[in-house]
């Protein structure tokens, strides 16, 4: 078993308050392992990237995020921001070591990160696990001029409305808030914005109902944006939905939920390392990893940061 230090940043209201119920079992597995560990809470939003950015890469630390996506986000800003004050570099002798125990509501980034959903599993893999290089996406626009970092993925449109409408929901959690959250948002059809992207030395102008621009694999717990996503493949999986008709978006839905977009005559998909996106007309809704970026963005710049992090997981 690998000897490390752990440092784990529990967000105690993640899954509805659930998340603090684990700690008394973390306390009492790590302590049975004789690890050296320490547990710090966060006290509100952003708190976890101030705690993440406090520590400087150690080759026998982890900083691990207990929580859920947001969590997760807030960790990898906090390691980043770290990363570019201690060096200036892009290699990974620099980089600090993360790991994730998916405690929270969403949990995607850690799915496609190859991490275990089972509790103990996940705790284990802290101790056993290898470290692999993961890429980090960076978005700059809306209200993040100065950029913000993220794991898992972007979503203009669709997948950012139906994220909001789910965080208003108070008697259901889970992939089922997000699914009442998607009908909910395919009733009320809002206009798409009319978009101008490029990447690739390829534009075009589109009016998406949905843009989903990933580095892992999953959003909202059962929508497979990327089915295919490789976190450390040097690119994006960009899916776009073009705007047609709600039976059209209620099909690309359903596909979405198996994987299988492909096969829906209104969605094209691609991968890109840099992509630029403008409103000709409207606004973009944009998130990422389930933080709101912008609710009416006009310009959006998101690429990709190569090899960003050692990250513990299983690799697929």
């Amino acid at each position: 078993m690998k000897k490390r230090s752990l440092i784990i940043i529990l967000n105690p209201i993640a899954d509805n308050g659930n998340a603090n119920k684990k700690m008394p079992l973390i306390k009492d597995f790590f302590s049975k392992k004789e690890v050296d560990f320490k547990i710090i809470t966060t006290e509100g939003v952003g708190h976890a990237i101030s705690i993440a950015s406090s520590f400087s890469p150690d080759p026998d630390q982890v900083i691990v995020a207990a929580g859920g996506d947001g969590t997760s986000n807030e960790v990898i800003n906090g390691l980043m921001a770290n990363k570019i004050l201690n060096t200036s570099a892009s290699s990974l002798q620099n980089s600090s070591n993360f790991g994730v125990l998916p405690i929270g509501r969403g949990n995607d980034f850690a799915y496609g990160a190859g991490i275990p959903a089972d509790f103990t599993e996940s705790m284990n893999l802290l101790l056993e696990g290898d470290l692999y290089p993961i890429d980090i996406g960076f978005v700059i626009g809306g209200d993040y001029p100065q950029g913000r970092y993220f794991g898992n993925g972007v979503g203009i449109g669709f997948d950012t409305i139906v994220g909001l409408e789910a965080a208003k929901m108070k008697y259901l959690h889970g992939t089922a808030s997000y699914i009442v959250a998607a009908l909910k948002t395919l009733i009320m059809n809002p206009k798409a914005p009319t978009i101008e992207i490029s990447y690739h030395g390829k534009k075009r102008t589109i009016t998406p109902a949905l843009t989903s621009i990933m580095n892992g694999k999953r959003m909202g717990g059962s929508f497979f944006m990327a089915p295919e996503g490789d976190m450390n493949d040097g690119l994006f999986n960009l899916t776009i939905t073009e705007q047609v008709s709600r039976i059209s978006e209620l099909k690309a839905m359903l596909l979405y939920m198996k994987g299988e977009q492909r096969k829906h005559q209104d969605t094209m998909m691609d991968s890109a390392d840099r992509i630029l996106l403008e409103a000709i007309s409207g606004g973009m809704t944009v998130h990422a990893d389930g933080e709101t970026i912008c609710i009416d963005g006009k310009t959006l710049e998101i690429k990709i940061v190569p090899s960003a992090l050692h990250l513990i997981s299983v690799r697929k």
